[in-house]
């Protein structure tokens, strides 16, 4: 996709998509940011956060990346119209889980491309009505999962796919941590309205 729903003007050739990050927490700054960064067709654009220390981070890790305190910002940019200095061309969701379905709902209805980290949503229900909105704007959305991407995985799927490993059956995989004294936060609530636990 070279543009989105709002923005219909043509992209010279080899010109990156420019990327909008919503959250510089763990996944913004570990994650998201830095793949971004590194892909040839993208360019880190905007950085949600209005955390100064997260804004200092990411000026550092990132010069020259802009800064907006609320996706409303970048809707409002998106909103501007074919004349609009610099649109985004695409919107990645790495805020807290309960987030991601308002922020992707508003960055689809303002007519931007959408890639939300995992999960999605807190149901199946709320994932189908994000889908559907994508496919009604006509718009790219994606769920995040580096995991595949991960050594061990790649080639464990290599394995398989060459019949190497012959007809598996059965495939457990984890990752395992001894925190008996839990750190707090939401990551680690049991509420479900935070989407967070061990699941």
């Amino acid at each position: 996709m070279t543009g989105n729903a709002t923005h219909e003007t043509p992209r010279p050739s080899g010109t990156p998509l420019r990327v909008g990050l919503v959250g510089y927490g763990l996944a913004g700054s570990v994650f998201h940011a830095p793949l971004i960064a590194a892909t040839d067709g993208l360019a880190l654009d905007t950085i949600v956060t209005s955390d100064e220390g997260r804004r200092a981070q990411a000026r550092a890790e990132f010069p020259g990346v802009r800064f907006a305190a609320s996706p409303q910002e970048l809707w409002e940019r998106a909103a501007d119209g074919p004349d609009a200095l610099d649109p985004l061309d695409l919107i990645v969701i790495a805020s807290p889980n309960k987030t991601h379905v308002p922020i992707a709902t508003a960055a689809l209805e303002a007519g931007l491309p959408v890639v939300v980290d995992k999960p999605i949503a807190g149901t199946a229900a709320e994932a189908r009505g994000l889908a559907a909105l994508a496919e009604r704007r006509g718009l790219l959305l994606s769920v995040f999962q580096n995991r595949r991407w991960d050594n061990d995985f790649r080639t464990l799927a290599r394995l398989v796919a060459d019949g190497e490993l012959g007809d598996v059956q059965r495939f457990e995989s984890r990752f395992e941590r001894w925190r008996p004294q839990p750190k707090g936060g939401w990551r680690e609530s049991g509420d479900p309205q935070e989407i967070g636990g061990l699941l």
